[in-house]
């Protein structure tokens, strides 16, 4: 399948770079090549590192950023590894990043990937192919207590218990294989008062379980601490998400990042010594326009912050 994915606010996001033409800079989600397409043109002398954990968007988007080859460095890791990363090409410090969070189109679309309920294929839902823990490995063995904390946590789902516990009931019958198992257990395990008008029933269930199966939350505090600390005076880290879990814990960690002194108010002096590292781009979030939300669905939910390195 061809691998194709509608970057989101993309202008808006390497606009926010402020992408000078001898800088370096790093896009930790390369997927297909979009954000990094419209950087690279913009490099004379520069140099742009692109990291996927995704072989599928590796090599859609060397292809597609082969006329700017002599400019680029492609690594198949995860971008949390960003100063290890820069460590083993000789990179001591960067101008800018960019982080597009999330399942990108082409995972969703692909049905064998197993990441849609829209789609029958087996329990899957891996960005990294090579890792061996998959989404049937956590459906069939976790307990259901661990199953009803990651589906109410990371889907933020209210029938948690309920869909744990008919999780937990199928596969003692027989192991759950497929997405459509899932999804038609997921349906069964509401009450019929359940009421997503705007969602399908077991897209909140499905977040949840890529999620865990990525550790895609519990790595990304500690991904932008690394990237912040890699930018020069003056570098920009720019982070799209596009659901709330994420966007708090970016939120979190920049408002800790550019705040200083947290002694209490009653101390004369300060005695902790914190300084800001960064300060915001911007005071709210940046969101898609009507044009981008008529053409791409997807975009209804994404969130554009940004932080300088001071």
């Amino acid at each position: 399948m061809e691998f194709k994915h509608i970057s989101v606010l993309l202008e808006e996001s390497v606009s926010m770079l402020n992408v000078k033409s001898d800088g370096i800079y790093v896009d930790g989600t390369l997927g297909g090549g979009g954000h990094s397409e419209l950087i690279i043109k913009q490099l004379d002398g520069g140099r742009l590192i692109g990291i996927d954990q995704d072989k599928d968007a590796i090599e859609a988007a060397s292809e597609r950023l082969k006329p700017y080859r002599d400019r680029l460095t492609v690594v198949h890791r995860n971008f949390s590894e960003v100063k290890n990363i820069l460590d083993e090409i000789k990179v001591s410090a960067i101008d800018g990043a960019i982080l597009d969070l999330g399942v990108s189109s082409h995972q969703l679309d692909a049905g064998e990937r197993g990441f849609s309920y829209n789609s029958d294929a087996v329990l899957d839902m891996r960005m990294n192919k090579e890792q061996e823990f998959s989404a049937y490995e956590l459906v069939n063995t976790y307990s259901e207590e661990d199953l009803k904390r990651i589906i109410y946590a990371y889907g933020e789902e209210r029938f948690a218990p309920q869909i744990a516990r008919m999780i937990v009931s199928e596969r003692e019958k027989k192991p759950i294989k497929t997405t459509f198992e899932l999804s038609d257990l997921i349906k069964r395990a509401m009450p019929k008062s359940a009421k997503y008008a705007d969602k399908h029933p077991a897209k909140r269930t499905f977040q949840a379980i890529r999620i865990e199966v990525n550790r895609e939350l519990e790595i990304l505090e500690k991904a932008i601490r690394n990237f912040v600390s890699v930018l020069k005076p003056g570098g920009v880290l720019a982070i799209i998400t596009f659901h709330s879990l994420e966007d708090r814990i970016v939120k979190t960690v920049f408002n800790d990042l550019t705040s200083g002194c947290e002694c209490p108010k009653s101390f004369p002096i300060c005695v902790c010594n914190k300084k800001p590292i960064g300060k915001p781009v911007n005071k709210k979030p940046i969101i898609s326009g009507r044009e981008e939300l008529e053409m791409n669905n997807r975009a209804h939910s994404a969130k554009l912050r940004g932080i300088i390195k001071l």
